[in-house]
């Protein structure tokens, strides 16, 4: 088995060149959280010249829409989104400075493609475990657009957020690997 590495965020330039497909990372730092909702009001502030709620500089977006937290939690369960959703909004992302994506799924040719341009990695977590993953995040707040309710953009601060590296600059492919190699991901 693979040794988990360790990486904080933001990311920069060199942390992601020594990123590969089928890495095991252990995150800490902060997350920020958007879906499609809000991946379009983002569009919207920047095509109108008006401030982002966050600066997006190396910084990673976790595709989840969490549940409200129960009393004494930080938030409630957190599992990740379908990630294709997002594809449409990828160079977008990219060019304002992400270098880290966090869902479940493939992402299309074009995103994948876009990752090596922009030197991003798409990090895939563990569909069906977000009360396992809430216990990762160490505390959570509304960033902005709260009257999209689950879908509002939120900054985490986790620990040791369990994350697997899909894709990477060098256009490694952790699922088409698997295939290729006829072995399965687990």
């Amino acid at each position: 088995m693979k040794e988990w590495k360790r990486l904080h965020t933001p990311l920069t330039d060199e942390t992601v060149r020594g990123l590969r497909s089928g890495d095991s990372i252990l995150l800490s730092g902060t997350l920020y959280t958007a879906r499609d909702k809000a991946h379009e009001r983002l569009r919207e502030l920047a095509d109108s010249g008006k401030p982002l709620p966050f600066n997006p500089a190396g910084q990673v977006i976790y595709y989840t829409g969490p549940t409200p937290a129960r009393k004494g939690t930080a938030i409630g369960a957190a599992g990740p989104t379908t990630s294709y959703r997002m594809d449409p909004f990828s160079e977008f992302m990219l060019k304002l400075g992400i270098r880290g994506m966090i869902g479940k799924g493939t992402r299309d040719n074009r995103t994948r493609e876009l990752l090596k341009e922009y030197g991003a990695v798409y990090f895939s977590s563990f569909g069906g475990a977000g009360a396992y993953l809430s216990k990762r995040i160490v505390s959570s707040s509304v960033l902005a657009f709260e009257d999209l309710g689950p879908e509002a953009m939120n900054m985490l601060m986790v620990k040791d957020f369990p994350v697997i590296v899909i894709n990477d600059i060098y256009g490694g492919d952790l699922y088409e690997d698997a295939v290729r190699e006829g072995r399965g991901l687990l």
